[in-house]
């Protein structure tokens, strides 16, 4: 099947911009254009937009992403290194991950917070609680 880059953009919310911007740094290569240069997108380059996008969340960079997509380009002979950059960014990942657990956390705890000084019509009434009375699921985030 083949896309436009219009379809493209609508089918994964990257922009047109973007992916322009992706075609430009050789991201793409093998990109087959219709008259005129129009891009015209395949399920290779669809395939290969999902591998970008889920690098980028892991805070990996355009180059390194580049790097990454050259190694698949070359075969069998980078399996090594594409295994080792992948593991890598999967520990980066788990990092995020780990980040992202305390951040809900404290936001659960805030919402319990703001939940029952809004319900006792004063903050006072949570600043004023002793550990034991602040339930238990939210008690170690209390800050």
């Amino acid at each position: 099947m083949f896309y436009s880059i219009g379809e493209v953009a609508q089918l994964t919310g990257i922009s047109i911009s973007t992916l322009r911007y992706y075609d430009r740094e050789g991201m793409f290569p093998g990109m087959a254009r219709c008259k005129g240069g129009i891009r015209v997108f395949t399920e290779k380059e669809l395939t290969r937009l999902r591998v970008i996008e889920c690098l980028k969340r892991t805070g990996m960079t355009i180059k390194k992403i580049k790097e990454f997509l050259t190694w698949c380009e070359e075969g069998d002979e980078s399996l090594l290194k594409r295994r080792q950059m992948i593991y890598e960014q999967l520990e980066e990942a788990k990092k995020q991950a780990a980040e992202l657990e305390k951040t809900i956390h404290f936001l659960e705890y805030k919402c319990w917070y703001y939940d029952t000084a809004v319900a006792a019509g004063t903050e006072k009434a949570v600043e004023d609680m002793k550990d034991e009375e602040i339930p238990q699921p939210v008690r170690s985030y209390r800050v």
